[in-house]
């Protein structure tokens, strides 16, 4: 600031020396700056020469012709920072006008309900928020909701479908046994949704659509007990299966390809037959391997519990009441065991 109103100073000063010394001082003084201008190329200035700079590009025409430190592109650019610092200045002390800005909570609420309520549209969302006390427009949560990150629809709506019916739900699904002569076998089950009950199950060498459609007859030889049959794309069903599934009065829901989640209780009851059986027996033939599953059956539903069921089996296993001695009884064979307090 003391070196802005020395310059003035001394430019008042000058007003009153003659034009001759005026024009000596003048080449006196463009001689010094071109040796600093060589020396220094990049001359730095501090923000009371540049205010300088501004204020005289404004007010004089002839400026650019005697600027040598900087170029005149980079006056004007520090002419429009200044610009937009001046505005951003007053615009923060200034009241903001119009309407009032959605704030990040509302967003986040408005982002929940849409990906928790798919269905739903602005008035139901907007009718929420007012409830809660939040004042925004209708109008405003239509626009944030555009731009709400969509999960996958089928995703919840396929878990809201399982949990709403798993009483009216069955599963079906195939999984295949390698044999002692490098044969496959290929067993087939059917399983409850509601307490995780192995409804039929069966091994055949040969699967085909007509022995399919005889083990849903054998599994639902009157009224079935459930409305919905989940089954996979698998080529082994044709035509002939679905026909027979609405011909039974059930409404078969065939999973997307390539998502096997979709059937996710009976992919993780094959995931547990095979970690606590298939994967320490080798299967000998047809009858060897329907012997093994129908002794896994007999201990998956009487004796082994389900975190899914809250720590109980299928067929609802009785709790000890006793004090007395742990006794362990094998079951499958010795691969798993079963334990009571004796009497």
């Amino acid at each position: 600031m003391f070196s802005v109103l020395r310059l003035w100073i001394g430019a008042l000063i000058r007003l009153f020396r003659s034009r001759q010394s005026l024009l000596l001082e003048n080449l006196v003084l463009r001689q010094q700056l071109a040796v600093f201008k060589r020396q220094h190329r990049r001359p730095r200035l501090t923000g009371t020469d540049k205010l300088f700079w501004v204020l005289l590009h404004r007010f004089w025409c002839s400026w650019k012709t005697l600027l040598v430190v900087v170029s005149p592109d980079t006056v004007v650019r520090w002419h429009r920072a200044g610009f937009r610092l001046y505005w951003r200045l007053l615009s923060r002390t200034r009241k903001p006008v119009g309407r009032r800005p959605v704030t990040k909570e509302i967003r986040e609420l408005i982002y929940q309900m849409v990906a928790e309520n798919p269905t739903w549209r602005a008035p139901r969302i907007h009718g929420e928020l007012v409830m809660l006390g939040f004042e925004v427009s209708e109008r405003s949560v239509s626009r944030w909701m555009r731009h709400a990150p969509r999960s996958p629809d089928s995703t919840q709506r396929w878990l809201t479908f399982l949990r709403n019916h798993h009483q009216a739900i069955a599963a079906m699904d195939f999984f295949s046994v390698p044999t002692i002569t490098f044969g496959v076998l290929y067993g087939f089950f059917l399983i409850g949704h509601d307490r995780r009950r192995i409804l039929h199950f069966n091994v055949t060498r040969h699967p085909t659509s007509a022995w399919i459609v005889q083990q849903l007859r054998e599994a639902f030889p009157y009224e079935p007990p459930v409305k919905f049959l989940i089954l996979d794309h698998d080529s082994k069903y044709g035509a002939e299966v679905p026909a027979a599934i609405r011909s039974m009065s059930l409404r078969a829901l065939r999973t997307a390809v390539g998502c096997p989640w979709q059937n996710g209780v009976a992919e993780r009851w094959v995931g547990n037959c095979r970690r606590e059986l298939l994967d320490h027996v080798i299967a000998l033939n047809e009858s060897h391997l329907k012997r093994l599953l129908a002794s896994y059956v007999d201990y998956y539903h009487q004796d082994r519990t389900h975190c899914g069921l809250q720590k109980q089996t299928p067929q609802t296993r009785t709790r000890s009441s006793g004090q007395g001695k742990v006794i362990s009884w094998p079951r499958v064979g010795g691969l798993h065991n079963r334990y009571e307090r004796a009497a």
